[in-house]
């Protein structure tokens, strides 16, 4: 029996979930949570339903008068966790399933008192993509099959709970409280989404609210404030929003991603509280994904691309709109330049550049790369320079009107394109970007005074005055551009007249130590070393183990310091980062 998601225990052949009822209890004594799940599936049917699970404890299993069913649990596979297998009796539409989580389920991460920002409670924190919603849920874990759901969280009464889902009401019928929600658009499963602790809120706006601990509220309301302005402009490119309310949650510090665009509850990491709103772009990106990806969703990790690639375009679409053709290109820009340094990582295995991408065996975090999102955008960009702006805009809003709350392959995109775009494909060489490694020779490449002015102080050392209004993505650049073989003479002068290694912005300040740390620069060690301890966002964690474990004389250091600092990072940050540090 064919299965279409090489990630998924699914088979096509099987019924599939239509709703889920979750009932779990918080247990950050023993972090696990106790938990039960009805499954409502979309047709009666006899014969096996198979269930993606990682490492849950399976209790029982019943129909919906509360009678046994009978279940085996196979042996763990490494990337795809244990099937569960139930065999469902003819006219069966409705089971539950009692089971309890790991304490090291892979979603999840459990935060003492002190690794949060008030230092008073514990905090709990869901992250189910790619493939990790199964050490939370037993469920078709395929972004293929979409669910509503509705939940009921338990918890201590002294915390609160968010969920990426519509809140229903909160009882407090003793020491712990109950608080309800419910999702009534279909979702891909790995964006169910929650988090526990000493959480408050401010608004916004009339459909957006910010969430965090209360010692960070204030911070992320000013860095944030313009979130509203953001989701009008997005609404007005690519047409209605329709997941109700977009809200925010800053998350602490180890969360291991910039933003995670669960719906009607986006989760941000704090490195965006910068100050001066120069990193808000991740905010637009996370909007973005409310049309491109939750609304319209790869089928499969294999073509990731159609959610990232999306929406990349989707975001720098609307900063151009809010600030400007010359600050998009600076994105761009960077964009690029990450590209670049995802192909050369991929060298020894260019197969994982292509956009198409075929993962049998593989599992997606290991691959994970800016290659969908960056090659992706350049594929949309060439597609918008040979057909015009006007036609690729009206193209944009049908494909959304054309596969909303659905998920599409490759494969299905490109008959889209063809049918839509007559002969844009072949003009464009999709080819190369869908099926051939690297870059196309042909990608665009966006152009604006200041780029031009940037790359003219490309490796030197400039004045105080040449630089006076650069941005944030300016230095960046600039920082990114320095050669690998730039002296330590060179980074010393840079640091005295710039003094990066005291930044506060992280995309720079990461930039910089990547440089100073290939110099072999004294300061950029103690840094790194201390801000690695403050952080556990992977964009910053991979590029500076790397930099210190290809540099012979900090090799040990850098397993030092993640001696020190593991159990602050996420469980996918940590398997990443042991895979960094074990190369040879």
């Amino acid at each position: 029996m064919p299965r279409l998601d090489p990630h998924s225990y699914n088979e096509s052949t099987q019924p599939e979930t239509e709703t889920l009822d979750w009932r779990a209890r918080v247990d950050f004594r023993t972090r696990r949570l106790h938990a039960e799940v009805t499954l409502t599936l979309k047709e009666a049917s006899a014969g096996p339903l198979d269930l993606d699970t990682r490492e849950l404890d399976i209790r029982a299993v019943v129909d919906a008068q509360g009678k046994p069913l009978p279940f085996q649990l196979a042996p763990a596979e490494p990337i795809l966790g244990s099937r569960l297998r139930i065999e469902l009796p003819a006219g069966l539409r409705q089971l539950t399933v009692r089971y309890r989580t790991s304490p090291e389920a892979s979603a999840l991460q459990w935060l003492t008192p002190s690794q949060t920002a008030g230092g008073q409670h514990p905090f709990l924190f869901s992250q189910c993509q790619a493939i990790h919603a199964r050490s939370v849920i037993p469920l078709q874990d395929t972004p293929r099959i979409r669910v509503r759901y509705k939940a009921a969280l338990t918890l201590p009464k002294a915390l609160k709970a968010v969920m990426a889902a519509g809140f229903v009401r909160r009882e407090e019928p003793g020491v712990e409280a109950v608080e309800h929600y419910e999702m009534p658009q279909p979702i891909p499963p790995y964006l169910l989404a929650f988090a526990v602790g000493s959480l408050t809120s401010k608004e916004l706006g009339p459909r957006s609210r910010v969430w965090a601990e209360p010692e960070l509220l204030e911070d992320a309301a000013a860095e944030f404030e313009d979130v509203d302005a953001m989701l009008r402009v997005a609404e007005s490119l690519f047409g209605p929003y329709d997941w109700e309310r977009f809200d925010l949650l800053t998350m602490p510090p180890s969360f291991p991603y910039g933003g995670m665009e669960n719906p009607r509850l986006t989760f941000l990491t704090p490195t965006l509280l910068a100050g001066d709103k120069s990193l808000v772009n991740v905010v637009a990106h996370e909007l973005a994904h409310s049309w491109t990806g939750n609304l319209v969703t790869n089928a499969s990790a294999e073509h990731f691309w159609l959610n990232e690639g999306f929406t990349v375009f989707a975001e720098r679409r609307i900063l151009e709109a809010l600030e400007g053709k010359e600050v998009t290109a600076l994105h761009a820009a960077l964009g690029r330049r990450s590209l670049e340094t995802a192909i050369e990582h991929f060298r020894a295995h260019p197969q994982h550049t292509v956009l198409r991408t075929h993962l049998t065996g593989i599992d997606p975090d290991e691959v994970f790369s800016q290659v969908p999102y960056e090659k992706g955008y350049l594929l949309l960009c060439a597609l918008e320079e040979a057909v015009g702006r006007q036609a690729f805009d009206a193209y944009l809003k049908r494909y959304i009107d054309t596969f909303r709350f659905r998920a599409l392959t490759t494969e299905d995109w490109v008959a889209f394109t063809e049918r839509e775009l007559p002969g844009a494909l072949v003009q464009v060489n999709a080819e190369a970007y869908l099926h051939q490694p690297g870059l196309p020779p042909a990608a665009p490449s966006l152009r604006s005074s200041r780029l031009e002015g940037l790359q003219r102080l490309k490796g030197t050392v400039p004045s105080a005055e040449a630089v006076r209004d650069w941005t944030p993505a300016e230095w960046q650049l600039f920082l990114e551009w320095l050669p690998t073989d730039t002296p330590r003479e060179t980074i010393r002068a840079l640091d005295e007249r710039f003094h990066f290694t005291k930044s506060t912005n992280s995309e720079v300040l990461v930039s910089w130590l990547v440089a100073a740390l290939r110099a072999r620069y004294a300061p950029a060690l103690e840094r790194a070393e201390s801000f690695l301890g403050e952080v556990g966002r992977m964009k910053y964690l991979k590029p500076l183990y790397s930099t210190l474990h290809s540099t012979s004389e900090y090799r040990g250091k850098a397993r030092e310091i993640f001696q020190k600092y593991a159990e602050r990072y996420h469980p996918i940050a940590r398997q990443g980062i042991e895979g960094i540090l074990s190369r040879a």
